[in-house]
């Protein structure tokens, strides 16, 4: 479960705003011959002000000492962080690392996980400091029905051991409200719930593509449909169109969403649907998806469309845009001041966007001078009971003769 409600999805982070208080000279002479300076306006002041509040930098909490990435982090306090990730050794060999207060250490994978098969586990936080691994075995090739369910261990303490009632089938991602209030999608149009003795399956009334909690008995879900209005067929094909559902606690009920459809000439194979839907503190829940088509299959090509989309009383709305990079950026986490954007961008309460700051590498871990380098977080957490963030990623280095990735775990600075 991710920070304040908004899940993984990575971020990539790299410069933030900055700004000085700079007075402006005045060009009067007096008759002692000085210059006399004027002081900032009173709104330039303040903006220059809130600037300095808001600039924002990610400081290295580590650098692990291997070519490769951290895929995921869980942060159950301050002093226990968990990370799994990836070494490139001429393979993808999946890792786990731990944060005890004192340091990180390099910890053995479970063996209920089937230890070093398939991809970096995910970690998931299944309720208040209740962490749960999840395997992520590979699929390549494999149908839905026929793919491999994951492993579940969980974490006591002091040891790894199995979940004793996992998630069903082929969960995904965990969404909790508490320990015992779970939910997780199984299918295309199934979801599962926990509720503190058992699962309980439920099939939603459209495909979906993800899911958010918002708080007890209200969970939202978005997707896709191709019936109904909007989804006329266009070159012998239906027209999907985006589709939302919510859970009052009874049942999934369908809910009312815009449709999205190109303008005269269609262009080929369109299909519109949202794939993400973020839950706010608040209880401002918030869908985003697109309304595109198969490329390069005629001229003129019109413009992907982007949909933004926010629940306003009764009905879906479209957002207000968020002012330049922030405008098609989607939530990753919430705190009191504003938004964390992915793509390393933050936007504030009062409708700032903000670019975050970033270290480079120091040389000692073979980065020249000349690199270039970028860093791309694959998830962010809130410390618990703190405003404090912490960020698991990679720096990926870019340099001639000896590119690599450095596995990094990152702390927020402010101001």
């Amino acid at each position: 479960m991710g920070a304040a409600r908004i899940r993984r999805r990575g971020v990539a982070v790299c410069a933030a705003l900055g700004a000085s208080l700079l007075a402006a000279a005045g060009c009067g002479t007096s008759g002692g011959g000085h210059t006399e300076a004027k002081a900032p306006s009173p709104s330039k002041a303040h903006n220059d002000h809130q600037a300095d509040k808001a600039a924002l930098s990610w400081k290295f909490a580590h650098i692990a000492d291997f070519n490769g990435e951290l895929t995921d982090v869980a942060v159950l306090a301050e002093d226990d962080i968990w990370a799994t990730g990836a070494e490139n050794d001429g393979g993808y060999s999946p890792l786990l690392l731990h944060y005890d207060g004192d340091r990180w250490r390099r910890e053995l994978l479970p063996d209920a996980l089937g230890a070093g098969e398939g991809y970096p586990p995910t970690l998931e936080e299944a309720g208040d400091k209740t962490l749960w691994m999840r395997s992520v075995p590979r699929q390549e090739g494999v149908a839905q029905e026929d793919a491999e369910a994951p492993k579940w261990v969980q974490w006591d303490g002091t040891r790894w051991s199995p979940v004793p009632n996992p998630p069903p089938g082929a969960a995904a991602h965990l969404d909790a409200a508490s320990r015992d209030d779970i939910w997780t999608l199984t299918g295309e149009q199934t979801a599962a719930h926990w509720d503190g003795t058992r699962w309980t399956t439920t099939r939603l009334p459209y495909r979906v593509a993800d899911l958010a909690v918002a708080g007890p008995d209200d969970v939202w879900a978005v997707g896709s449909r191709s019936t109904g209005p909007g989804t006329e067929t266009v070159h012998g094909e239906a027209y999907a169109q985006p589709a939302s559902a919510h859970w009052d606690g009874t049942s999934w009920k369908p809910v009312d969403t815009p449709e999205a459809r190109f303008e005269e000439p269609v262009p080929p194979e369109p299909g519109a649907g949202l794939n993400r839907v973020v839950a706010l503190e608040g209880g401002e829940v918030r869908a985003y998806g697109i309304n595109s088509f198969n490329h390069g299959e005629g001229e003129p090509e019109p413009q992907d469309q982007y949909i933004r989309l926010r629940r306003d009383g009764a009905d879906w709305a479209a957002q207000d845009p968020a002012p330049g990079q922030c405008e098609l950026r989607i939530p990753v986490g919430q705190d009191k001041g504003g938004l964390f954007l992915d793509g390393n961008w933050y936007l504030t309460d009062d409708n700032r966007c903000v670019k975050i700051k970033r270290q480079r590498l120091p040389l000692s871990t073979g980065a020249r001078e000349s690199s270039n380098q970028q860093l791309w977080l694959k998830e962010i957490h809130r410390v618990p009971g703190a405003d404090a963030w912490i960020g698991a990623g990679k720096v990926e280095v870019m340099q001639s003769g000896d590119p690599f990735g450095a596995p990094v775990v990152v702390r927020l600075e402010r101001g």
